[in-house]
C-alpha cells in the first residue's frame, strides 16, 4: 500500500515508517520542510495548506502524528501552539482528504488520553466521557477536526496513546540517567495512574488499526494493565538493579514545570484498550516489567527479554 505519514520523523513515526517499509509498503512523509527532490516526501504547512492538493491522491492510507511538544513548560504561547498544531493542521489535512477524487481507505489521527482528565482510579474505556481542563479540550478539538474526513466516506480512527515506553525519547528516557544513578523514585504522591505502553506494541496496534476495517472512531494505545507511579519507579528500578524510593515532591514538579507538571506528571488516568483487545489485537509487552526488560534490553537472568 502507499501510505502517507505526518509526524514521520518523530518518536512513534520513525519507528513506524521502518516497519511498513520493511514489509514491503510505499511509506511517504507529509513533512514540513521542503520536499527533497527524488525523496518520498510532500511539503505542508499546517496552518497554511498543502503543496498542491492533487500531490494526495492514490495514497490508500493517511496517518496524521504530527504535533508541537507538549514536554516543554506551558506558557500561554505554547499552549496555543499545542492546540493550533493539533486542531488546525488535523482540520486542513482532513477538509483536503475529504475532497480528492481517489480519497484514501482510512485515516488514522494520533490522539492522547489526556482526553479523559484527571480521573484517579477510575477504570476508563473508549465510551468514558471527556475530562475537564486544558488537555480534555484539546484532545476534544483535535479528534473533531478529523469529522470532514469521516463525513467523507473515510474510516477514521482516533488513536488515544499513553505513555510510549522507549529510551529513544519521551518520559521513559528522561527517567533513566536520575534512576541509573540511583536517585530515582515516585513522583509526588505516587498513586497517580500510568496508562502505559511499549513502543514495540504501539506500532503493532496502529498497524492493526490501519488493517483492521472493523477498527473506527477512539481507540485507546495503552497496555492492559496500568500502575500507579510508585509502581511504575519500583518496577525501573527492578529492571536497572537500582534504588528507587527518592521521590520528588510535588511542590518541586510544581515549581519547575507549572501547569504542565501537574497535567504530565501528577495527574493520572487509569486507562483500558478495550476495543484493542475485543477487535483481535494481542499484546507482545502486557506486563510493564516485561515491557521495560524488552525496550531496554535488560534479560531477566532467565533468558526471557
Amino acid at each position: 500500500m502507499k501510505i502517507l505519514i505526518s509526524g514521520a520523523s518523530g518518536l512513534i513515526g520513525a519507528a513506524l515508517k521502518e516497519s511498513l517499509v520493511r514489509e514491503g509498503h510505499e511509506a511517504w512523509a507529509l513533512t514540513r520542510r521542503k520536499a527533497g527532490g527524488g525523496k518520498r516526501e510532500i511539503a505542508w504547512d499546517p496552518r497554511a495548506g498543502i503543496e498542491g492538493d492533487q500531490s494526495l491522491e492514490g495514497f490508500g492510507a493517511v496517518i496524521h502524528l504530527a504535533g508541537a511538544s507538549i514536554g516543554a513548560r506551558w506558557t500561554p504561547a505554547r499552549k496555543t501552539e499545542i492546540r493550533d498544531s493539533r486542531v488546525k493542521g488535523t482540520r486542513l489535512l482532513s477538509e483536503t482528504l475529504a475532497v480528492l477524487n481517489g480519497k484514501p481507505e482510512v485515516l488514522l489521527c494520533a490522539s492522547a488520553i489526556g482526553f479523559y482528565g484527571n480521573r484517579g482510579g477510575e477504570e476508563l474505556d473508549e465510551s468514558a466521557a471527556p475530562g475537564t481542563g486544558y488537555l480534555p479540550e484539546v484532545c476534544q478539538e483535535w479528534e473533531a477536526a478529523t469529522e470532514p474526513a469521516r463525513t467523507a466516506g473515510i474510516r477514521v480512527v482516533n488513536l488515544r496513546t499513553g505513555i510510549v515506553l522507549t529510551p529513544r525519547g519521551g518520559a521513559l528516557a528522561q527517567m533513566l540517567f536520575p534512576f541509573k544513578l540511583g536517585l530515582g523514585g515516585p513522583t509526588g504522591p505516587g498513586d497517580q495512574w500510568m496508562s502505559w505502553i511499549s513502543l514495540a506494541d504501539e506500532v503493532a496496534a496502529i498497524r492493526h488499526a490501519l488493517w483492521d476495517k472493523k477498527v473506527s472512531g477512539p481507540l485507546n494505545l495503552t497496555a492492559p494493565h496500568p500502575v500507579t507511579n510508585r509502581e511504575f519507579a519500583r518496577a525501573l528500578g527492578k529492571v536497572l538493579r537500582r534504588p528507587s524510593f527518592l521521590p520528588l515532591p510535588a511542590f518541586a514538579v510544581k515549581l519547575l514545570f507549572g501547569e504542565m507538571g501537574q497535567n504530565l506528571l501528577l495527574d493520572g488516568q487509569k486507562v483500558l484498550p478495550r476495543k484493542l483487545q475485543a477487535t483481535g489485537y494481542r499484546f507482545s509487552h502486557p506486563d510493564l516489567e516485561s515491557a521495560l526488560r524488552f525496550e531496554l534490553s535488560k534479560p531477566d537472568g532467565k533468558g526471557a527479554p
